[in-house]
């Protein structure tokens, strides 16, 4: 199985109404949890016991997290203060279909399940109608509403023998190798690098400016903009993979990445802010939900050995030239050793 999260926008035609229940259910929660901390144990309440203007089914809800978060306190550190309004309904609450998303609220002091109007994409569609549902939470963002629904995906094991090494980096954001032979680059490191700069102008401009909310959005859009570009990437890998019969993916081990990658001087602050570990965790769950398995190895040497004769070499600009006669872009020669690596530490470790 995989757990996955679905992002729905939804519509409400009365906002402040899911606003004042977000924060109602944040004080119930923060109110149980503080009492039970007094207490030194969670009492035993049901909805009759807590004083809300929540919906019963969203105020059991409130105390179940309510209990989780007195467990946490109780094992050592200091109890969370919840802050930011937010809203949860168990799976037996809530329905969706292709155009709406219906849950419980109070309108009027009275409980009356509404309907909201939603976009949910086809994707959306097709993983809610083969996965079991979860919790979902209602969030505000930026003035948008979304429903965030958790998912359990069946996922199916492939039987191939084919295999895949992807090398990470900077001037090429992915190469991937299969041992069929095919060879692919993903994405433009030079435009990324590009829109990096560019934020980091328009940064220092409004900084200089003392424009403080307006830093927050720009580094939010940035943010947006990679993730968008890491699921583009993630996505062609992945159909890749399907298109060549892989069964299993390798990806290096990220550990240590700022300090072994391939640096210059220049490029210091694009490695330290390029988003390596959500690339691949992308790649991990996508991969997985069609069944392709993936592990991490150790990828020490993987761009200084020839795949041809295992001498150790450093390539020249991008190119890895051997004495044995072998040449080949660098992150290909990467690509190449990570899928020929054995997996982290003998062991089969999931990415």
């Amino acid at each position: 199985m995989q757990t996955l999260t679905v992002k729905v926008r939804i519509f409400p035609e009365h906002p402040d109404v899911l606003r004042q229940l977000g924060k109602e259910y944040i004080r119930v929660v923060n109110q149980l949890s503080e009492q039970a901390e007094q207490l030194g144990v969670f009492p035993k309440v049901t909805t009759k016991d807590v004083e809300s203007r929540l919906p019963s089914a969203v105020c059991n809800q409130a105390i179940r997290d309510a209990r989780s978060v007195y467990r946490k306190t109780k094992k050592g550190g200091t109890r969370p203060i919840l802050k930011k309004p937010i809203y949860f309904i168990n799976n037996q609450n809530y329905s969706i279909s292709e155009s709406t998303v219906a849950f419980p609220i109070v309108v009027d002091s009275k409980t009356k399940k509404t309907t909201f109007l939603a976009t949910p994409t086809n994707r959306d569609m097709e993983l809610l109608s083969k996965a079991k549902l979860g919790l979902m939470r209602i969030v505000e963002k930026s003035g948008k509403w979304y429903a965030q629904i958790s998912l359990e995906v069946p996922t199916t094991e492939s039987n191939g023998e084919c295999m895949m090494g992807i090398d990470l980096g900077l001037k090429v954001p992915a190469v991937a190798v299969t041992s069929t032979g095919k060879t692919r680059f993903y994405g433009n490191g030079r435009q990324n690098k590009y829109i990096r700069r560019k934020y980091q102008q328009r940064r220092r401009k409004l900084g200089k400016l003392k424009k403080l909310s307006a830093i927050r959005k720009l580094g939010n859009k940035e943010q947006r903009w990679m993730k968008d570009q890491n699921h583009k990437i993630s996505r062609q890998i992945v159909h890749t993979a399907i298109q060549q019969g892989v069964s299993l993916i390798k990806l290096e081990r990220l550990e240590n990445i700022r300090k072994t990658a391939r640096n210059s001087r220049k490029n210091a602050k694009n490695l330290h802010s390029w988003t390596f570990y959500q690339l691949q965790q992308f790649i991990s769950y996508k991969a997985r939900l069609v069944g392709i398995r993936v592990v991490e190895v150790n990828p020490a040497y993987t761009s200084q050995s020839c795949p041809a004769c295992g001498g150790k070499n450093k390539a020249r600009d991008r190119r890895f030239e051997c004495s044995c006669g072998f040449n080949a872009h660098r992150d290909r020669v990467g690509a190449i050793n990570i899928m020929r690596q054995p997996v982290a530490d003998g062991n089969s470790l999931p990415a």
